[in-house]
């Protein structure tokens, strides 16, 4: 079975006429499917069919990507000096109007564990400084040596 390149059809032909009828029209014959005994072919320019399936593929992995939303990771540490906290808390504010969703860890080190309020202030800091930009999904919790929270950008009524 034979399809034209503007979807008619053109009926079932030996394999040799349908090749000749290709190349005369300037197209490719591609089989598109069937059995293995009558199988289904289409005259078409495959180089395109393939160019425009590929364009669709990564257009729909752009998409998907733009709704699944990367969680990213800043770790900071209890005794984090003002430069440094400035610079990871800029970086935080730019994934947070790309749209991702932030985790601020804190790392305690040896006797850091007995002063587990002072990491509780690093991540009130940071909570302050982004609150523009993002809202706080989850607050500060304690889990092993680390103290995390969980940081959502905050929706634009325009998306």
């Amino acid at each position: 079975m034979v399809i034209g390149p503007n979807g008619e059809q053109l009926g079932v032909k030996p394999l040799q006429d349908a090749l000749t009828l290709a190349n005369a029209a300037g197209f490719d014959l591609v089989q598109m499917g069937g059995s293995p005994d009558e199988p289904v072919c289409k005259l078409m320019d495959y180089n395109k069919y393939k160019y425009e399936k590929n364009k669709k593929q990564k257009e729909a992995a752009k998409k998907q990507r733009s709704t699944n939303a990367e969680l990213k990771e800043f770790r900071f540490s209890v005794s984090i000096d003002v430069h440094d906290f400035n610079t990871k808390v800029n970086q935080m504010v730019k994934y947070l109007e790309k749209g991702h969703r932030i985790k601020a860890t804190i790392r305690f080190r040896g006797r850091e564990m007995a002063h587990t309020e002072l990491g509780k202030e690093v991540l009130n800091r940071i909570a302050e400084a982004i609150k523009e930009y993002g809202v706080i999904e989850k607050d500060a919790v304690m889990e092993g040596r680390f103290m995390y929270m969980m940081v959502a950008p905050i929706k634009k009524e325009g998306k």
